[in-house]
């Protein structure tokens, strides 16, 4: 079958134009990176029950087609997810980087100013690589002291301020301050059940959606 030599040009453009217009889709497509401990981790929980497991429900639902990698463990320290940052950084581009840690220092005992320089160097890492940053913050019982605890809570609002990145306050806000607060928690006391995760990720949610307009 003959075609015309402008008819042929034409559907290759087309073609070009419609192959770029995929690329370009893939290329946005936001990838939302959680690095965090125990708390994003399902410590205890059944797998896919977890506030972050949530998350990929909640954005299937809202229509938004972005990708999460969890890359939380339990246990760890600002000190380890700074050390593992970059290396999942070069892995997987991600486009929103959510930071949930800083507890476990805590519980340890670990100096403040090395938790905010932490943070502050993860935070910097990943607005370099042109991803967008939503420190998530926690909170000390009040066993911890009350100024150890106000100066603790306080890091992660220097943080975002200093860098200019979003921010939760409390992770665990109408959880572990809740009149009830004991009954949605493991019987640890440090890990909510299964029931408190969708509060979790209501407290998450409305930072991110905004990041990811």
């Amino acid at each position: 079958m003959y075609r015309h030599p402008l008819a042929r040009r034409y559907f290759i453009a087309t073609a070009l134009l419609c192959a770029g217009a995929g690329l370009s889709a893939a290329a946005t497509r936001p990838v939302i990176l959680v690095l965090g401990d125990s708390l994003s981790a399902e410590y205890g929980l059944k797998r896919g029950s977890g506030w972050v497991a949530l998350l990929e429900q909640k954005l299937i639902r809202e229509k938004i087609a972005a990708s999460v990698v969890n890359a939380s463990i339990s246990g760890d320290t600002t000190s380890g997810g700074r050390s593992r940052l970059d290396a999942l950084l070069a892995e997987h581009h991600p486009t929103h980087v959510l930071i949930e840690l800083g507890a476990n220092d805590a519980l340890r005992g670990l100096p403040l100013e090395m938790t905010q320089d932490n943070l502050n160097q993860m935070t910097r890492s990943a607005q370099k690589t042109g991803a967008k940053v939503l420190l998530i913050g926690m909170q000390m019982p009040p066993n911890y002291g009350k100024d150890y605890g106000a100066r603790f809570a306080a890091l992660y609002a220097s943080v975002a301020k200093a860098n200019k990145a979003a921010l939760v306050p409390f992770l665990l806000k109408g959880v572990a301050d809740a009149p009830d607060s004991l009954l949605l928690f493991q019987a640890d006391r440090i890990h909510p059940l299964e029931a408190a995760h969708p509060t979790l990720l209501a407290n998450v949610w409305p930072e991110l959606k905004r990041l990811l307009k």
